[in-house]
């Protein structure tokens, strides 16, 4: 061994990027897309969203955020999840126990319909400061969260193909690409955000949905469940606006 020859040894990672290029690659800041773009991905946002056979499907990934909502704000308040189910139905159950009254189980009634917006409205934040790498690699570390929880097949599935998509797009796709896929989905929980509160009160309107997340609030609040609907309109059309503003730098 040469004795006076010295070599500097720093962690790598495959491919030879180093543990501080990835740093700076998700926590740095990526060149904002044109308008073009934003508009575009608003758009295709909205035909996924406004026609009924479309929707069906892509109501799926809405789903996901619902139940994420109401799994993680039952963590935060310190109730235990028992498990989070996803049906093909669109419809989603989250189990939690703890004391079955009190803030706790308020805010984690009130956290499914409330977080696909909320979570839009992050996202758009971080896009607004040209964080779209970050976005991608924090929506991969919730849905990947979210996967340990999950307890059916259906639920399981469709949170990891959602989940490698956002994986994919953030590790391979030119900056572009990422950047399309980024702002599609933040418009996607937005816009997709408001429609379930329009349709819950339609179900309810109809004598339909009688243990629906407003209900629940309601026997625990003994607050009219037109009040928490109100409420859910409230969320998600201020966040639409809001993070419609950011998106489009207004």
């Amino acid at each position: 061994m040469d004795r006076n020859h010295s070599a500097s040894i720093s962690a790598s990672l495959p491919g030879g990027a180093s543990f501080s290029d990835l740093w700076d690659r998700v926590f740095g800041t990526q060149p904002p897309p044109d308008q073009w773009l934003v508009i575009a991905t608003a758009a295709l946002a909205l035909a996924v969203v406004v026609p009924g056979p479309i929707w069906r499907l892509s109501r799926n990934a809405v789903t996901i955020a619902h139940e994420g909502g109401h799994g993680l704000v039952a963590l935060l308040t310190g109730r235990s999840l028992e498990g989070i189910r996803l049906h093909s139905d669109t419809s989603g159950l989250t189990v939690s126990r703890g004391k079955p009254t009190g803030i706790g189980m308020i805010l984690t009634a009130a956290a499914g319909y409330t977080a696909p917006p909320l979570l839009g409205l992050g996202g758009a934040w971080l896009l607004a400061s040209d964080h779209i790498t970050l976005l991608l690699w924090l929506a991969t570390a919730l849905l990947l969260a979210m996967l340990v929880m999950i307890r059916n097949a259906y639920g399981a599935l469709t949170v990891v193909l959602t989940g490698a998509a956002f994986l994919l797009v953030s590790w391979l796709a030119p900056a572009e690409v990422q950047a399309g896929f980024a702002y599609a989905a933040v418009w996607f929980l937005l816009l997709g955000g408001v429609r379930p509160a329009f349709e819950l009160q339609a179900k309810r309107r109809h004598g339909g949905a009688p243990d629906s997340d407003a209900d629940q609030l309601s026997r625990l609040t003994n607050v009219p469940p037109l009040m928490w609907l109100l409420l859910f309109h409230a969320v998600s059309l201020c966040s639409l606006t809001g993070g419609g503003r950011w998106l489009l730098g207004l």
